[in-house]
């Protein structure tokens, strides 16, 4: 079975909201074995959604879409969709009884307008939504075409779509499924990953191997197809294990999207806790990390410390160190990372001093300089990192990849407890 996603949007077009559920759809879809080649997004245009199923349809057996659901003028996917197979509207007192029964039960007066969104096209099956007040619907067409309408809010359309939409879609898929395991890589590169795998990546066919570049990090994507899941991790395993060998000390994790996420995980499993100390990355590192749900249990204590009467204050670096060696220094980060797990009594701890830039750079410490460390009973380091490129985002990334780094130091020194 072939697919195509639609998205239906204007708001998508000019940017106002990131299109996140078409990356939710297709990685559904996949571990399905529902092949996706298309992906579109078109505005509340009746016109060009008109065009857009047409052209999709010829090409594929399934298009998914979102949005256009609502129950304002402009959400015309339903009525665009059903034209297309030849139906008509009806109402259906069911949808309707249950939008009646999200309002009454959110507390807010239900509009006429609302009531659209319970007409359904003729002859389709109808998805509840007890997340919004927009359901719905799978039309089936009589020439093996089929259309699944979802609404565009991500809150609600992953449930419908993880629920009532993969049960369809899975009574209907007949060539198995796809099975992928996650390899992470820090401190090596997707380029060299590629030239040292190249060989096993263009022979290996089931399962494929795939390298996908992140800022500061590698991902390679180790997929399957087979009957069933125990199936496709057979099929993986060995692969796997020989990547592993080749790159025992580059790998952080499996199956994470990111090493903040790694770290999150690890020290949560294992009962022990991180502290940070930041100078040139200003709190990333804290935000990383409690940007993910559950980080509280690990990560008790972040100090940004940008000046370096903060930084005697607060995390005892010496005023001996700060003249001798500067504030951008191996010994200050070092001195950094112990304070804050003493004042924090943390397990480990990191700590990150550098420039940023774009100004304040000299020969001697050029922009792009950083320090970051790392300090538990067991473990110490200090890396020292030229993380500058030239680009007009320069800030950014170094600061982004100094707290990466703080991140593979962190994980490092756990393995060490």
């Amino acid at each position: 079975m072939n697919a195509e996603i639609i998205c239906v949007g204007t708001e998508l077009l000019l940017g106002d909201v990131v299109n996140t559920n078409a990356s939710d759809i297709a990685q559904g879809l996949a571990h399905m074995g529902i092949n996706v080649y298309h992906h579109e997004v078109v505005g509340d245009n009746p016109r060009r959604l008109r065009e857009c199923l047409r052209d999709s349809l010829s090409r594929c057996d399934l298009v998914l879409l979102t949005g256009g659901l609502g129950p304002t003028y402009d959400d015309l996917t339903k009525e665009t969709v059903a034209a297309h197979f030849g139906r008509g509207l009806a109402m259906d007192e069911e949808s309707l009884h249950t939008i009646e029964r999200y309002f009454a039960r959110t507390g807010r007066k239900m509009t006429e307008n609302n009531r659209k969104q319970a007409m359904m096209p003729e002859g389709c099956i109808i998805l509840q939504n007890p997340n919004g007040t927009a359901p719905g619907c799978i039309i089936e067409g009589e020439n093996g075409k089929t259309a699944v309408m979802m609404p565009g809010p991500p809150r609600e359309m992953r449930p419908m779509f993880e629920g009532p939409v993969t049960d369809y879609l899975m009574r209907r898929a007949h060539d198995g499924m796809l099975v992928s395991r996650t390899i992470n890589f820090f401190g090596v590169g997707e380029s060299e990953l590629e030239a040292r795998l190249r060989e096993m990546m263009v022979s290996s066919t089931n399962p494929t191997i795939a390298p996908y570049a992140k800022t500061s990090e590698v991902q390679l994507r180790v997929t399957a197809r087979a009957a069933t899941e125990e199936e496709g991790l057979r099929l993986i395993e060995p692969v796997v294990r020989k990547i592993v060998e080749i790159y025992p000390d580059q790998i952080y994790g499996f199956d994470f999207h990111t090493i903040n996420e790694a770290v999150v995980k690890r020290y949560t499993d294992a009962g022990k806790t991180l502290a940070a100390a930041e100078s040139c990355t200003g709190g990333l590192i804290a935000s990383r990390l409690v940007d993910l749900p559950g980080a509280s249990a690990m990560f008790g204590c972040g100090v940004v410390a940008y000046s370096n009467e903060t930084k005697q204050k607060l995390l005892g670096v010496s005023a001996e160190t700060l003249g001798r060696y500067g504030a951008v220094s191996r010994e200050c980060a070092l001195e950094m990372a112990r304070g804050v797990r003493a004042a924090s009594g943390a397990d480990v701890a990191v700590s990150t001093t550098g420039l940023a830039g774009p100004d304040g750079g000299t020969d001697e410490k050029p922009v792009g300089l950083v320090y970051v460390a790392v300090v538990s009973d067991r473990f110490e380091e200090v890396r020292e990192l030229h993380l500058a490129r030239g680009r007009a985002d320069d800030r950014e990334n170094i600061r982004f990849r100094s707290s990466s780094h703080a991140f593979d130091l962190a994980l490092r020194a756990l393995r060490q407890l």
